[in-house]
């Protein structure tokens, strides 16, 4: 059964209405080592007493076999584009996909 899931997710990495390339930077440092990642951008709702604020998220997905070991401090280029990893990264159940989540640096 993870063989199947596995295809699939190697499948979703593949398609280029998905998925696209970037460079992962480790420690966010040298010329990097190029990846297949999954850009999401979902709105956040955030609250502040009692206001609450929409704030744009950046989350990347890379899988595992491409990046063992993300951490905070990583960086990615998407398209010249350069986004820090923040916090620890959390790996899907069947262990195959990391969520990253990412800054814009400006």
């Amino acid at each position: 059964m993870q063989a199947a899931f596995a295809a699939a997710i190697d499948a979703i990495f593949r398609d280029g209405n998905i998925a696209e390339d970037a460079l992962w930077r480790a420690g966010g440092l040298g010329s990097g080592q190029a990846v297949r990642i999954v850009r999401k951008s979902p709105d956040e709702v955030v609250g502040f007493g009692a206001s609450r604020a929409v704030i744009a998220a950046v989350l990347i997905d890379v899988r595992v076999s491409e990046v063992a070991s993300p951490v905070a401090g990583d960086s990615v280029e998407i398209d010249g584009e350069l986004f820090d990893i923040l916090g620890t990264p959390a790996r899907d159940s069947l262990g195959l996909v990391w969520t990253c989540e990412a800054s814009r640096r400006h």
